[in-house]
């Protein structure tokens, strides 16, 4: 009998992807069957039990480095389970089963389920915080915005990089009161400001193909993890981003320290949060500028995921057809 030959890494990083993507599939379509119900909860929940029972079949040793949440809180998906096949490779997990619950719930566009898998170490473990941002595509000169910068100088920059005048910039931020300040000083600079409900991760990933999302830029304080999670498709897809952790008290110091920040200010680029190779999916759960949500038809479902890879720079679109018995 012949020798079978050896699973090699480049044959793991593929099967990875395509594993990875039937997580963020299972999980979208557990959320979309409780799309407009008005139970956030219920939404998320539902996808981090399909998300969590499609990831403990990967064929490598993952550990979560970016979950739901810390073990005392949460029974799946937390920061630090280790899930996945025992004797397989070493890689860390960044999840977000529902990226959006609220939209979700409302059934609204934009809410996504999204899954991230990196070489063992490569991701920023982030504490629970908030992490203010900045974000744009690929295609501009390094350092054509700053954190540091007042946003009408970060605009101005970026029109003069693209060539347009402010007016055409479109700056993406969430709707929040905390951010009422900030969406004033952009809109005073001439900039087109969109806001969005939810979803700061896909308000970043928007700044990656501004020619189909309209956006241009990200701003404005977010969840650190989520910031991770962004950080890592901007490795793949190309574009800039910077972040620096909120730490407002003892206890957010503290935990900041067991994660292993030594530095409460440090302003992290892309490849300070995401140091190694790394492969995100994106799936819908509702409709949106990114991909279209699960559609379920008379005996399929259709789903639609984008697929990110940072060790070629490509950027895969599947879409996904699968048949359902009558009562599914």
């Amino acid at each position: 009998m012949a020798q079978q030959p050896a699973f090699d890494q480049k044959s793991i990083d593929r099967f990875l992807t395509i594993e990875l993507a039937r997580a963020t599939e299972r999980a979208a379509v557990a959320a979309a069957r409780l799309r407009g119900r008005g139970d956030e909860m219920a939404a998320d929940r539902a996808a981090v039990e399909a998300m969590h029972e499609e990831l403990a079949r990967l064929p490598v040793r993952g550990r979560v480095a970016i979950g739901e949440g810390e073990r005392e809180a949460e029974p799946l998906l937390y920061v630090g389970e280790e899930i996945g096949a025992a004797a397989g490779p070493n890689y860390d997990l960044a999840v977000a089963p529902i990226e959006g619950a609220t939209l979700c719930a409302k059934d609204m566009s934009g809410c996504v389920s999204i899954a991230a898998a990196a070489t063992a170490g490569a991701l920023l473990h982030a504490p629970d915080a908030y992490m203010d941002k900045i974000a744009v595509g690929p295609g501009y000169p390094d350092g054509v915005v700053d954190l540091d910068r007042e946003p009408a100088e970060n605009i101005l920059a970026l029109a003069e990089a693209k060539g347009v005048a402010p007016g055409e910039i479109t700056v993406c931020i969430l709707d929040r009161p905390r951010h009422a300040q900030l969406i004033s000083k952009c809109r005073k600079a001439g900039a087109c400001v969109r806001l969005i409900s939810d979803g700061d991760v896909a308000g970043i990933i928007f700044t990656t193909d501004p020619a189909e999302t309209g956006v241009d830029m990200y701003l404005g304080r977010g969840g650190a993890s989520e910031g991770v999670l962004a950080a890592a498709v901007l490795r793949c897809a190309g574009g800039q981003m910077q972040g620096r952790l909120v730490l407002e008290t003892g206890e957010q110091m503290a935990r900041a320290a067991r994660h292993g920040i030594t530095d409460p200010r440090k302003k992290y680029g892309v490849r300070e949060m995401v140091s190694g190779d790394v492969v995100v999916c994106v799936t819908g759960v509702t409709d949106g500028p990114l991909v279209d949500g699960v559609f379920f038809g008379k005996g399929f479902i259709r789903t639609e995921t984008l697929v990110y890879r940072s060790a070629t720079g490509t950027v895969r679109c599947i879409g996904a057809r699968r048949r359902v018995s009558g009562g599914d």
